[in-house]
Parts: structure tokens; sequence; C-alpha cells
């Protein structure tokens, strides 16, 4: 009996201890302050060209796929997606503006808008990508 009472109250403060160093770590770690995700559609994106004049359309792909047989969109900004976290801080003077992310079909530009969002841009995937945009001409 005597043994099981050791064994429990040793099983109790471990537990105990590992609770409380859980909430601690939580309590230390800064939180981040993310915006909702947003997809939009290549649709949206054409309305926005025709109608607004307040955004930034950020290419993802790599320069060598801006040449390539799905084209690009005049005017983007490139940034591949694998150097992004290293170079964000060159879309500083777009900070005030909303970034249409796109890519060839949708997946990088869905990381990289993630990854801008960390940073505090205002930052939104466009869905599908150029495969979309060229169907949609």
């Amino acid at each position: 009996m005597l043994y099981h009472t050791k064994t429990l109250l040793t099983f109790m403060i471990i537990a105990f201890s590992a609770l409380v160093s859980c909430a601690q770590q939580a309590e230390t770690k800064p939180a981040k302050q993310t915006e909702k995700f947003v997809n939009v559609t290549v649709q949206d994106l054409k309305t926005a060209m025709e109608k607004d004049s307040n955004f930034v359309i950020l290419d993802v792909r790599t320069p060598p796929e801006l040449q390539g047989p799905l084209g690009h969109i005049d005017g983007v900004i490139n940034i591949p997606v694998q150097v992004l976290d290293q170079k964000v801080d060159e879309l500083e003077p777009y900070k005030d503006k909303k970034i249409y992310v796109i890519c060839r079909s949708g997946n990088r530009s869905r990381l990289a808008t993630k990854i801008l969002l960390e940073h505090g841009y205002n930052a939104v995937n466009v869905m599908g990508g150029m495969k979309a945009y060229n169907k949609a001409k």
C-alpha cells in the first residue's frame, strides 16, 4: 500500500511540474498577430485590376517561370517563395496596400500569403494561380 501511495504521489508531482512548465512556456512566447487567411478568385483579382489602384500583385514563382508558357501579369513584383522570408522587407513600401499573391497553381502563393500575414501585410491568395488566370482571359 505504501509503495502505491509513493508511486501515485511521484506521478502527481511529475504531472504538476509538467503542467506548470508548459503554462510558463505558453506565457513567455510572444503572440503572433495574424489576419484571417483569405483566398480570392482570379475574377476577384481581375475586378480589382479594373476598379482599384491601391494594391500590388506579388508573383512568387521563380524568374524563369515568369518567362515560361504561362507568362506573367504586367507590373508584378517577383519574389520567389523560397526567399520570401529573407526578402520580405522589400515589400515595406506596400505595407498599406492589399497584396494579391499569385503563383502557377495556388500552392506556393498560399504559403507566401501566410508568410506575409505573419509579417503584418494585408495579403490574399489568388486561387488557381496563373493557370486559372490564363483560362479566364
